[in-house]
């Protein structure tokens, strides 16, 4: 097998399959660059709609993925990036915000115009697609998002530069989202099978912001582009030439010599600029925070004793604003929150981070992965309209009663002899084996999600959404591990005799309605997954059971990609 696979990278030749740079060649030391002296960048807002006679009608937007050179920081040299934009010139890290209304469908064409070859590394010994004309696969995902199948950025229905090759599910080139769900927080980012993190890496995501303002002007919330801002968090490490820098080599080289199980950065960027700072007045200000990285995970507090209140978790808004002094934000959530900077002591205030990296037991942060950005508050107190209600909205709440069935959902990572990963399953089986969770439409149903690792695993569903119920720690869990390496059967382990170690409470800013939840290592946790809409329907408004079918993954995108990721296919 090994022989194999090198012959393959011989005859493809090392920079064909991988392109990127050699390890740690000319690495840039953050500590060089000089914190708070880049202004947050706000990124361009394109309307996905339209306005007929005062009346909101159906938009449609051309959004297209380039390779260019993006500015990190003032100091660092120009970074090739792939970037999306309504144009080349346009294009931005992270790529443009979309605006779309409630009820208002939204149509975007994506379109590929990245080169025949990667600017990072990637591992061809992964399920990663390899189109027979060329190019970088892309196929893009609305995180959060509620519509058909064909729109879901399936990883198998990747396309290349002019479509000129094409995933098997691929079935065309414009993607529907019917925007019917509830107003929130969602973004959209690249999800080609195994090309994902390097994807993500060079540039491929964007915020969307889902808005109701019959239902959501009420509450007075802080509401303008001015006061409403997208944050979007993620970590990088340069070269001294300013390329983003992946390390080529795999901590299993002779079974997968480029893969490693978690990509970190050693400076953090908001909005696209490392350690930016902000301008603001002395009022409250609304940040939708979106933590856009591989595999870190922030656990956000001001230095100056600022609190947030918080009001939506990912892409549904809480029952009601609930205050925090700190919180942890794995990779792919977003935490809608209201920061009033009237009540801050100083005229500035740091945005810190110490969540150690991996989470929860990896390095502790430092000065320079421990500072995100800082806001330079302003000294006289102006008037503020906006205000923060005692209600938000009302959902209906989980009725456990009623689930139609129960899973039992294992999360597995394999070792070589060496003692390093080799690759992550759910339910000990590949992203490519048929699905085996088939849930009914209309229906709910209960899931013990059981990390047997040791890392915590944020899981996102796509379509649905889902509430925690506990969060319990096994007892026995080596003797239980080793059953369920055996067996791979959660009822003959005798699960329900293990979940019976420390119960764990789950913040109350993330007690509604989700979808991602961090699965903490050791634990079941038990969730109630929603797949109907968050109203009165028992249906959604088109086929959710059409073909290709949705995913449910670990969101840490190494993982994803080494294929922590299964088919989820709804049935009527």
């Amino acid at each position: 097998m090994e022989m194999a696979f090198f012959f393959l990278v011989l005859c493809l030749g090392v920079k064909g399959v991988w392109g990127g740079a050699a390890d740690g060649e000319g690495l840039f030391r953050p500590s060089k660059l000089e914190m708070f002296v880049d202004e947050l960048p706000e990124m361009p807002r394109l309307r996905g709609y339209k306005v007929r006679n005062g009346v909101p009608a159906a938009g449609n937007l051309t959004i297209g993925m380039y390779e260019k050179t993006w500015k990190f920081h003032r100091d660092l040299p120009h970074s090739r990036v792939f970037a999306f934009g309504t144009s080349k010139e346009t294009a931005t890290v992270p790529g443009p915000t979309i605006e779309a209304l409630q009820g208002v469908p939204t149509h975007v064409t994506w379109t590929n115009h990245l080169p025949s070859r990667h600017i990072l590394p990637w591992d061809p010994t992964l399920p990663a697609p390899r189109p027979p004309a060329g190019g970088v696969p892309t196929v893009v995902h609305l995180h959060g998002g509620v519509h058909p199948s064909h729109s879901d950025g399936h990883s198998l229905a990747w396309f290349t530069s002019s479509f000129s090759s094409t995933g098997p599910t691929w079935s065309r080139p414009t993607s529907s989202y019917p925007n019917s769900q509830t107003p929130g927080s969602l973004w959209y980012h690249d999800h080609a099978m195994a090309l994902t993190r390097v994807n993500l890496l060079a540039g491929l995501f964007g915020a969307y912001s889902l808005l109701a303002p019959h239902l959501e002007s009420p509450l007075r919330l802080p509401s303008s582009p001015r006061f409403d801002l997208p944050l979007v968090v993620f970590d990088r490490s340069f070269l001294s030439d300013g390329s983003i820098y992946m390390n080529s080599t795999g901590n299993n080289p002779k079974i997968h010599p480029q893969w490693q199980p978690e990509y970190f950065g050693d400076a953090i960027i908001v909005n696209g600029k490392a350690w930016p700072f902000l301008a603001v007045r002395r009022r409250r200000y609304r940040f939708r925070i979106i933590n856009a990285s591989n595999a870190r995970f922030f656990r956000f507090f001001f230095t100056n004793g600022l609190h947030f209140v918080h009001v939506a978790s990912d892409s549904v808004y809480l029952p009601r604003p609930v205050t925090s002094k700190k919180f942890l934000l794995a990779p792919s959530e977003i935490a809608d929150v209201i920061v009033d900077f009237a009540q801050s002591p100083t005229d500035s205030a740091i945005l810190a981070n110490d969540a150690p990296y991996p989470y929860p037991s990896g390095d502790l942060t430092d000065e320079i992965n421990g500072r995100v950005m800082k806001f330079v508050i302003g000294r006289r107190r102006e008037a503020d309209p906006s205000r923060i209600p005692k209600r938000l909205f009302k959902y209906p709440a989980p009725a456990v009663h009623r689930a139609a069935t129960t899973r039992y959902i294992s999360m597995y990572e394999y070792e070589s002899t060496t003692g390093e990963p080799t690759h992550l399953y759910l339910n000990g089986m590949s992203f490519l084996q048929p699905a085996t969770e088939t849930p009914r439409e209309g229906s709910s149903e209960v899931w013990h999600v059981i990390n047997l690792t040791d890392d915590n695993h944020p899981l996102h569903i796509h379509l649905a959404v889902f509430v925690v119920l506990e969060q319990r720690e096994l007892v026995d869990q080596d003797g239980f591990k080793n059953c369920m390496m055996r067996l791979n059967d959660a009822i003959k382990c005798r699960v329900g005799d293990h979940a019976r170690g420390r119960r764990y409470s789950v913040p109350r800013y993330e007690r509604g309605w989700k979808n991602v939840f961090k699965m903490r290592p050791g634990c079941v946790t038990r969730i109630l997954v929603r797949f109907k809409p968050l109203g009165p329907e028992t249906k959604f408004p088109f086929n959710a059971t059409e073909e290709p079918g949705y995913v449910y993954h670990c969101h840490i995108l190494d993982h994803e990609d080494n294929e922590m990721m299964r088919p989820l296919k709804l049935i009527s």
